[in-house]
């Protein structure tokens, strides 16, 4: 049994400011941009907050950790991007809030998953990849984000994801989840390896096609 997650100090907001947003395929959002003090890991994490047409009483939440390969460059090794133009779609239409987390390659950052890669080049899942190179299989902590949606006013979410684990750490950090809302499956040729080690090594809920 893993040990209880404390729970996280105050964090505060720093500055917000707006700004318009456009993707490579023309669409375009309006977002309020919040940094923080006082982070627990210390390190520059946004949230994006969309204004939809109502305030809800439990907004919609994503927690999108960077990837500067796939959000960037269009890397098909990986969902990322695919994932973080679906998000902030789906926010801006119903309003909400998006976490830009610098957790590149689970936590491992971009050179290691780079080497990760590789890795994988050789059979390795990403997973499996991560182990080999002396890191966690996923490093990712998610205290800040918990301590940054409370410093914005926000306790109760319907959190976008298909990873368990996100629910799990925000719950036990005292944020609580109303509601697990799947994202879309953004399956290709080149990531279809990749999703299946998410659905069968750590139980993201991923309804692919059968091998």
């Amino acid at each position: 049994m893993s040990a209880p997650i404390p729970f996280p100090p105050a964090a505060e907001v720093r500055r917000e400011v707006r700004i318009p947003l456009r993707f490579s395929d023309g669409f375009e959002a309006d977002a309020r941009v919040s940094t923080f003090r006082h982070l627990a890991d210390g390190a520059e994490h946004l949230l994006l907050r969309f204004d939809g047409p109502g305030e809800a009483e439990v907004p919609l939440v994503r927690l999108h950790s960077e990837c500067l390969t796939g959000d960037v460059f269009g890397s098909q090794r990986c969902d990322c991007g695919p994932q973080l133009r679906e998000a902030v779609e789906r926010l801006s239409l119903e309003g909400g809030a998006l976490l830009y987390l610098r957790q590149e390659g689970r936590g491992i950052g971009l050179y290691a998953k780079l080497d990760a890669y590789a890795l994988q080049d050789q059979g390795l899942d990403t997973y499996e990849a991560n182990a080999a190179l002396g890191h966690g299989e996923d490093e990712r902590d998610y205290t800040a984000a918990a301590q940054m949606l409370q410093a914005v006013g926000i306790r109760r979410v319907r959190l976008l994801t298909n990873n368990p684990d996100k629910v799990a750490q925000l719950e036990a950090l005292g944020v609580d989840v109303e509601e697990t809302v799947p994202t879309g499956v953004h399956l290709t040729a080149a990531n279809a390896r990749y999703l299946q080690a998410k659905r069968d090594h750590t139980g993201h809920l991923l309804n692919l096609p059968a091998a």
